[in-house]
C-alpha cells in the first residue's frame, strides 16, 4: 500500500519531482525520462508506470527552459517507439505461452484479455488508439505480436501513434503547462488527463459488458494483415 501510495504522490506531483531530478541529475535526466516510457510501452510487467502525465510534466518544464523541447521530443520518441517494438517481439516470441498459463506472475491476465478485446474490434488503428489508453497502451503490442501481425504493418503504425502520443501530451505541456491557472492547479491537471484518458477504455468495457456477455472468455488474436 505504501508502494501505491508513494507512486500516487510521485504522478501527482511530477513537476516537483522532476525538478529535483533535474537538479540532482542534470543531463542524465534524459536517460531518466527516457526509461520511463521505454518501461512503460515496453513491458507488461510495468503498465502502472505513468506516461501521460510524465510526458505532460516534462512538456510544462521544458517551456521554463530546464530541458530542451527538441531533445526531449526525439528521445521521448525513440522511446514510444522501441518500447513498442520490444513489446511487440516480446509478445511474438512467447506471448502464446503466457496466454496458455492459468496464472502468470506479474502480469494481469484481465488486462491482457482488455486489451485483446480492444485489438479484436480496431484490428491495424488499435496501436495508434491504444497510444492513449493508460494500461491497453502496455499490453496492445504483446497482443500484435501474439496476433501475428506482420511487422512492417506494426512499425508503420507504431511510428504513427508515438509520434502523435508525444507531440500531443509534450506539446500539450509546452504550451499550457505554465498557464497561472494550470500551474496553479497542476495536480488536478494531471488527475483529469488521468481520467480523460481511461474513459475510452470504461466506456468499450461498458459497451462489451451489455451487448457481449457471451464473448467474455479469451480467444487467440486473429491476424489482422487483412484488415
Amino acid at each position: 500500500m505504501n508502494l501505491l501510495g508513494n507512486l500516487i504522490n510521485v504522478i501527482l506531483h511530477l513537476d516537483k519531482y522532476l525538478n529535483i531530478i533535474i537538479q540532482n541529475y542534470g543531463i542524465w535526466t534524459y536517460a531518466i525520462l527516457f526509461l520511463i516510457i521505454f518501461c512503460e510501452t515496453g513491458l507488461v510487467i510495468t503498465p502502472f508506470l505513468p506516461g501521460d502525465s510524465v510526458l505532460f510534466a516534462t512538456g510544462a518544464i521544458a517551456s521554463i527552459g530546464s530541458l530542451n523541447i527538441f531533445t526531449l521530443f526525439v528521445i521521448l520518441f525513440l522511446a514510444a517507439v522501441l518500447g513498442d517494438t520490444v513489446n511487440y517481439h516480446i509478445g511474438k516470441k512467447i506471448g502464446t505461452k503466457i496466454l496458455e498459463k492459468e496464472n502468470v506472475r506479474f502480469i494481469n491476465k484481465e488486462y491482457l484479455k482488455k486489451a485483446h478485446a480492444f485489438y479484436e474490434k480496431h484490428g491495424s488503428m488499435t496501436i495508434v488508439l491504444g497510444r492513449f489508453i493508460p494500461i491497453i497502451r502496455t499490453f496492445v503490442p504483446f497482443v500484435s505480436g501474439i496476433g501475428e501481425m506482420s511487422y512492417p504493418k506494426f512499425i508503420t503504425y507504431n511510428i504513427f501513434g508515438g509520434f502523435l502520443w508525444v507531440a500531443l501530451f509534450l506539446g500539450g505541456g509546452y504550451f499550457f503547462g505554465n498557464l497561472p491557472f494550470i500551474k496553479q492547479h497542476f495536480s488536478y491537471v494531471l488527475i483529469a488527463i488521468m481520467v480523460i484518458s481511461i474513459i475510452p477504455a470504461v466506456v468499450t468495457f461498458f459497451k462489451e459488458k451489455r451487448g457481449k456477455d457471451d464473448n467474455l472468455g479469451m480467444s487467440y488474436p486473429k491476424k489482422v494483415d487483412e484488415i
